[in-house]
């Protein structure tokens, strides 16, 4: 059986026993892949940039990009005030919200079993509106510092007008699943182990290049420490 290296995201076997939190939470399809705990789901949830945000409005499926941050157990996702789609979404109506994280291509010895190797959360619920400033200002802290830490006390932060011009949306944790593959092909208790082809997985990753700076940049100002240090969050390597 073919055996491949694996990078340890510490997604240990004691915490795959976890119990789904609902019945259309629970992984059915290679199901043992799933994973229930908040150590996954928060892990995943704070190292992926982007998330997708969907819901049904007059009938018709929506699914949008959207960058995300996770404060305890609850994740906010944020947009301009005049937003369709969270106008439609603060009514209470029903949201999935998904995050994906592409870790590596897996390359198994016949074109049938090759894969991916990724790490996903599906969180379901409803999506209510943060209403005070003071909550607002708590999210957009989350979100500045999960794409850069040390950047909210740098730049200038938020005005009274531009808060009142972003809508922010609350989804708690309670209905969340992840869903993990790691490792290298799956075909290797098979016929297939006897060809002559080479079966494995190649490592991706996002890797972070020197900052450039912006055009208008007044001459004399250094680039931040945080900013040449920048790595992926979540990276173990």
């Amino acid at each position: 059986m073919c055996r491949v290296p694996t990078r340890d995201y510490g997604y240990g076997m004691a915490r795959r026993r976890h119990p789904a939190p609902s019945e259309r939470t629970r992984v059915r399809r290679v199901h043992e892949r799933g994973r229930y705990d908040r150590d996954a789901i928060d892990g995943i949830l704070d190292a992926g940039l982007v998330a997708h945000l969907g819901f049904v409005q007059d009938g018709q499926p929506f699914v949008i990009p959207t960058l995300h941050a996770r404060i305890g157990d609850d994740v906010y996702v944020h947009g301009s005030s005049a937003s369709r789609a969270l106008r439609t979404m603060a009514e209470g109506i029903p949201a999935c919200l998904t995050v994906t994280l592409v870790d590596g291509v897996v390359l198994a010895r016949s074109v049938f079993e090759h894969s991916m190797n990724y790490r996903s959360v599906v969180v379901l619920g409803i999506a209510t509106p943060v209403q005070s400033a003071e909550e607002k200002r708590l999210a957009l802290h989350a979100f500045t510092e999960k794409l850069l830490p040390g950047r909210w006390e740098d730049a200038r932060q938020p005005s009274a007008r531009e808060l009142k011009a972003t809508a922010v949306l609350r989804l708690p944790l309670d209905e969340a699943s992840a869903k993990i593959r790691e490792g290298g092909a799956e075909d290797g208790d098979t016929p297939d182990a006897e060809l002559d082809v080479w079966a494995g997985h190649i490592p991706l990753v996002v890797r972070a290049l020197e900052p450039v700076p912006d055009a208008d940049l007044r001459p004399g100002i250094p680039v931040p420490s945080y900013a040449k240090r920048y790595r992926r969050p979540g990276l173990t390597e």
